[in-house]
């Protein structure tokens, strides 16, 4: 990717209906990040996931296409920032079967009348990727919304 494609940060602001601790523990809990992470039709298996919630500290999962098995999609992250229960921040190596590709993330979790206004900063990203990341993550937080219900 040129440095002209890839400069392009995706922004995602998603509202749930849950307090903001539990919003948070959503993203640092291996159960329940692998309970709701990836987009529908792909999901991820428990014993994929490493969580090490402190700066210098990890979060390792693959993501499984539920129609073949053999697509997957390592993560492998490392915390650079962190305040539990207001902000994640790090860089992610993801390999989506054409080699690793680095993109820093940032997850900032505020309190909202009702429950947690989620703000995702994700980047930097060619053109054509860029929507189909906001698909998946959209797609990811209406799974996160129905395991907050529960």
């Amino acid at each position: 990717m040129s440095e002209t494609t890839a400069t392009q940060e995706l922004v995602v602001t998603r509202v749930f209906d849950a307090p903001r601790e539990l919003v948070y523990r959503a993203f640092v809990d291996p159960d329940q990040l692998a309970a709701w992470f990836g987009p529908v039709g792909f999901s991820v298996p428990r014993d994929s996931v490493s969580i090490d919630a402190r700066v210098g500290g990890h979060q390792r999962f693959t993501m499984v296409s539920d129609t073949d098995p053999e697509m997957t999609s390592p993560v492998d992250a490392t915390f650079t920032e962190l305040v539990e229960n207001e902000l994640l921040v790090g860089e992610q190596q993801v390999d989506f079967g054409a080699g690793p590709v680095v993109f820093r993330l940032r997850v900032e979790f505020h309190d909202e009348a009702g429950g947690t206004r989620l703000v995702l900063r994700q980047g930097p990203y060619g053109p054509e990727m860029q929507e189909g990341a906001r698909e998946g993550w959209n797609s990811s937080f209406t799974k996160l919304d129905a395991l907050l219900a529960r």
